[in-house]
């Protein structure tokens, strides 16, 4: 854990030997039970990975690494022009059951501000498009899924900006959301973008919410995860678990960030 004013070299160390250690002493992947759901959170970077090359192909095969139940994308979308949306969802869907929670978008995109929210067995109950303040555009997709009939999951997919004053902003904006800490089971996925830790973090307002917070897990740049700025978090205490990067040769390359993954129980 950081400390409070701990420099970003010191961080940058900090996360190389917790990486290190994660992997020195990696249990075996948890078991999914009837009621445990796999989510995860990956910022796609536009399909264009560390190489350069813009691959949506490559994108698809991590998320099929993957097999999650519930995943947030982000940059799923062009950002100019038409804002085209970049990936195949119908071959998407054939691979692996996957459909993207349903939005109001203009042109071809995928989703609402680049965030695209896809979810495996249940219906969609209820859809929201916020759009987040700050000086660039931003927004966050807010969804209740019913999983399976007798379990509801509130989704919170955003991407928030790269000032630390718009994401203090933007981050009372997703509090607003939540009615209060003992509201419906929710989840708050996305590229945060914010690698402080601590008082200097712009995300210590989520506290109230979601706190205490998980462990922050480096996941960008993808080819030496360094920053924790993908995160996984729940307002309901022990409903998340196993929060990690899903790094594998692939993912190190298809996009700047590794994809987080987490399993959650209702």
């Amino acid at each position: 854990m950081q400390r409070p004013g701990r420099s970003l070299p010191a961080s940058m160390l900090l996360s190389i030997r917790d990486r290190r250690m994660r992997k020195a002493n990696a249990a075996a992947p948890e078991k999914m039970g009837a009621t445990t759901t796999l989510v995860a959170s990956y910022n796609v970077h536009k399909c264009i990975g560390i190489d350069r090359k813009f691959d949506p192909e490559r994108t698809s095969r991590v998320i099929r690494e993957i097999d999650p139940d519930v995943i947030a994308l982000q940059e799923a979308d062009n950002r100019f022009g038409d804002r085209d949306g970049l990936l195949d969802l119908s071959r998407l869907e054939l691979e692996t059951g996957l459909v993207p929670v349903p939005i109001s978008a203009n042109g071809k995109s995928h989703g609402w501000h680049g965030n695209v929210l896809l979810f495996k067995k249940g219906v969609v109950r209820d859809v929201h498009q916020i759009t987040l303040p700050g000086l660039e555009p931003r927004g966050a997709v807010v969804a209740e899924i019913d999983l399976d009939g007798n379990r509801t999951l509130r989704v919170i997919a955003a991407h928030l900006g790269l000032l630390r004053r718009s994401r203090s902003q933007q981050a009372r904006v997703v509090l607003d959301i939540m009615n209060s800490p003992d509201s419906k089971p929710t989840l708050l996925l996305g590229d945060l973008n914010e690698w402080r830790l601590g008082n200097r973090s712009a995300l210590n307002t989520l506290h109230v919410t979601f706190g205490p917070l998980p462990p922050a897990v480096p996941t960008f740049p993808s080819n030496l995860p360094l920053l924790a700025l993908d995160r996984i978090m729940a307002n309901r205490q022990g409903m998340i678990s196993a929060v990690e990067a899903h790094d594998t040769p692939l993912s190190r390359v298809a996009s700047d960030h590794l994809p987080l993954t987490a399993f959650v129980r209702l």
